[in-house]
């Protein structure tokens, strides 16, 4: 639907040429979203929310109602004592679950963020020597399927004493090949090398250029990359399942404990992954305008 110019005022009274009224950005979305643009965004919105809100249903109500046809939409009133079975369960070690899925969620992320700026600004702003061919070998690292390095990594967390222990699920991810990429074409655009050369006339040593001059341009960048290595790691369940203990586990697998062997109780494990969604919802939170800014600014580069 397009929106049809008035008669230009000024025209009519002989002051110039007719020009059709101008409209404003925000009138202009307006009138050209039709309305099978609204249908769509809303099933998409109800199909994609609705899978969790049904998870936070059945956590608020017993095991019965979980084959029910049509389901029930209304919250009930067990949350209370599903989450207090939750935290009893003696196999899951759920509370330890949450605190070591924080430490190892928050470990990764903050040192992928830094050595990823760190690195990205070196491949994008700086010259040395192999410069392409450590570019080429760390984009290679990204065709490797995580699946190939599980058996490696065991075999050296043996080696240092590691298994079973946090340090397992933390030191080998410290850095990622996609974050040192992401952050290395993000440096490209958004630090000009006149920046750069001015910091180096006022006698700002490298390290300085990137903490005072670099790290502030890539906000948005390091806040996108930072949800992303969070919520990847707090998901995490395959490498963490290999490398630590029942006893000492992350809250993924806290969850799958409390699968029983003979008898699932969906409850249970619904109110688990309620309260496991919390974190990510929060993060969400705190980096939502570095994420929204990040992917417009990229969305206007593009």
């Amino acid at each position: 639907m397009t929106l049809v110019a008035g008669p230009d005022l000024a025209g009519s009274r002989g002051a110039g040429p007719s020009r059709p009224a101008r409209r404003t950005g925000r009138m202009r979305g307006l009138w050209e979203a039709s309305p099978l643009t609204y249908i769509t965004l809303i099933v998409g919105l109800v199909l994609s929310i609705f899978p969790v809100y049904w998870m936070i249903i059945v956590a608020t109500r017993g095991n019965d109602i979980v084959g029910d046809v049509p389901p029930p939409m209304l919250p009930g009133g067990e949350l209370g004592s599903n989450l207090s079975e939750v935290f009893a369960a003696e196999e899951a070690y759920f509370a330890k679950g949450l605190v070591n899925s924080a430490i190892v969620a928050s470990a990764v992320t903050v040192s992928t963020v830094l050595f990823a700026t760190m690195a990205g600004f070196a491949f994008a702003k700086l010259r040395f020597r192999g410069k392409n061919a450590l570019l080429l070998t760390v984009i290679a690292t990204m065709m490797i399927p995580v699946q190939m390095g599980i058996i490696p990594l065991y075999i050296m967390m043996g080696w240092f004493g590691w298994q079973g222990e946090l340090q397992s699920v933390i030191l080998p991810f410290l850095i990622t090949g996609f974050g040192v990429f992401m952050m290395r074409q993000y440096t490209q655009q958004a630090v000009p090398d006149e920046l750069i050369e001015a910091a180096r006339v006022d006698g700002c040593s490298t390290f300085r250029i990137y903490w005072s001059v670099v790290l502030p341009a890539l906000r948005p960048a390091a806040g996108v990359l930072a949800l992303l290595t969070f919520m990847q790691t707090w998901n995490e369940f395959m490498w963490p399942l290999a490398a630590l203990t029942p006893e000492n586990p992350t809250v993924q697998l806290s969850i799958r404990q409390l699968n029983g062997a003979y008898f699932q109780d969906y409850t249970l494990v619904f109110a688990g992954t309620t309260v496991a969604t919390l974190p990510l919802l929060i993060v969400f939170v705190i980096f939502s305008r570095q994420i929204i800014g990040g992917i417009m600014e990229g969305a206007v580069k593009a």
